[in-house]
């Protein structure tokens, strides 16, 4: 089995997918590949991880190997595992930045609102091309997708080539953690059985049962308990840390619309343009803080590299355990291990009945051998579905528009994205749009080139 990771010179992730690959049962025997556009990045990830494997005792049960060579690293893989951010911390800081000036402020910038409509401009067409080679070197093999924005990126490779594709998040498992410590529960995935449907980093849980009984009405007490037991100070909410909050954002939407979203209030806020306003302090109102661009350089980076000098050095010992992720145990089901059940980003085939076929959309889904099925929903209440419509639609149009280059669409795409009202004036919204392709000119070549859609200034 050769299981290849495209942006393996990931400081962030790859440590953590690399070790649940070696330790999920049924993998042993197989080539690992990193392959990355950094060679620096690249040659402290790859000594990282062969210090997972001296640590784990894993050297005679798999290889690992690091390579810039795309097609060399693809030729004869049966997983390829997604992992990238075109244009980096420059690009985004563009995505945070302008938008700030218009007034719309963003706590991620990585899924919808104008960043994460610039970030799927630029990741779609370097991600279709990433599967235009897999169909060349390895048509057969699955591509596992955790790169943002999720929606978007399994949707291109499955609208513009024959790779099968799917898109693996654990928002999902951090509301799920939270409710079982709100109800006393043990152990989530054995206590909790849901029905979710949604969007990346919009899930909606429609049900839930805890021990086999409804959890909602205990959910309502306990959040009630909750959201009166928070400390207020001038200026917003406390917070632990940056990527911790109050669930203020997730627990008004599931009184007003009686379904819980099942994302952090962090991506939450950025679906519905009321919480992250000047009125609401920003979003520190609910207990959201804005990320910069300065604080993930020097605060998130610095951290991850510090664990991967760690683990290579033998300073930090790696954990001998499965994290959370589900990567590993989706290849493993897929390899016909053993069957596994998971929240799962794939083309709808009927199980969200009232959305389009093959747009991608979130739900629980059953993973087997070689295939993966999305579990029936059943009725998605209106008031959910006006809102995952429009982003469905916005999701199509945004590919589109990548494709093409077509400034029109983008134009359009940003007109429709709930956290774009933000913007006072109709002529700011295209000045917006064309100030970000100039600024992301560089990862933006097809907005650029003769003969491409008219501006859309």
């Amino acid at each position: 089995m050769k299981i290849v990771i495209i942006g393996g010179g990931s400081y962030c992730w790859t440590p953590t997918l690399f070790r649940d690959l070696v330790l999920t049962p049924g993998l042993e025997g197989a080539d690992i590949v990193l392959e990355d556009i950094n060679p620096g990045h690249l040659k402290d990830l790859h000594a990282c991880c062969r210090a997972i494997l001296r640590q784990l005792g894993k050297e005679r049960e798999f290889t690992v190997s690091a390579t810039l060579n795309e097609a060399q690293a693809l030729r004869g893989a049966d997983y390829v595992i997604l992992t990238i951010t075109t244009g980096g911390y420059d690009a985004m800081a563009n995505d945070l930045r302008i938008p700030y000036r218009y007034g719309i402020y963003q706590s991620v910038g990585d899924t919808v609102g104008p960043g994460g409509i610039s970030r799927s401009l630029r990741n779609i067409p370097v991600v279709v091309g990433i599967a235009k080679q897999m169909e060349k070197y390895c048509p057969q093999a699955w591509l596992l997708n955790i790169t943002n924005p999720m929606s978007t990126l399994t949707r291109c490779v499955g609208r513009e080539t024959s790779i099968r594709c799917v898109g693996i998040c654990h928002e999902l498992y951090g509301a799920l953690r939270h409710l079982q410590k709100m109800v006393g529960g043990q152990d989530w995935r054995k206590d909790f059985d849901c029905t979710t449907v949604g969007v990346n980093h919009l899930p909606w849980i429609l049900s839930l049962k805890y021990k086999g009984h409804d959890a909602f009405p205990l959910i309502r007490r306990k959040m009630k308990k909750e959201m009166n037991s928070i400390v207020r100070h001038t200026g917003g909410t406390v917070m632990d840390s940056t990527l911790e909050g109050t669930n203020e954002v997730k627990f008004a939407l599931f009184d007003v619309f009686g379904a819980l979203p099942a994302a952090s209030d962090r991506h939450l806020i950025e679906f519905f343009p009321y919480f992250c306003t000047r009125e609401m302090k920003k979003g520190a109102a609910v207990g959201v803080k804005l990320t910069t661009i300065e604080e993930r350089r020097e605060k998130f980076t610095p951290g991850w590299k510090k664990n991967v000098r760690d683990i290579s050095r033998g300073i930090k010992t790696v954990p001998a355990t499965l994290s959370e992720e589900a990567t590993s145990k989706v290849i493993a089901a897929l390899s016909g291990v053993q069957e596994w059940q998971d929240v799962v980003n794939i083309p709808n085939a009927g199980q969200v009945a009232e959305l389009p076929l093959d747009a991608v959309v979130e739900t629980m889904g059953l993973v087997t051998r070689d295939r993966i099925h999305g579990l029936p929903v059943g009725p998605v209440p209106p008031a959910v579905l006006t809102q995952l419509r429009r982003h469905v639609t916005n999701q199509e149009l945004t590919v589109e528009s990548a494709m093409r280059g077509d400034r029109t669409l983008a134009l359009q795409v940003m007109l429709n994205d709930p956290l774009c009202g933000s913007i006072r004036r109709f002529p700011d919204m295209a000045k917006m749009l064309d100030e970000m392709l100039k600024a992301n000119r560089a990862w933006l070549p097809r907005f650029f080139k003769r003969g491409s859609a008219t501006r859309s200034t």
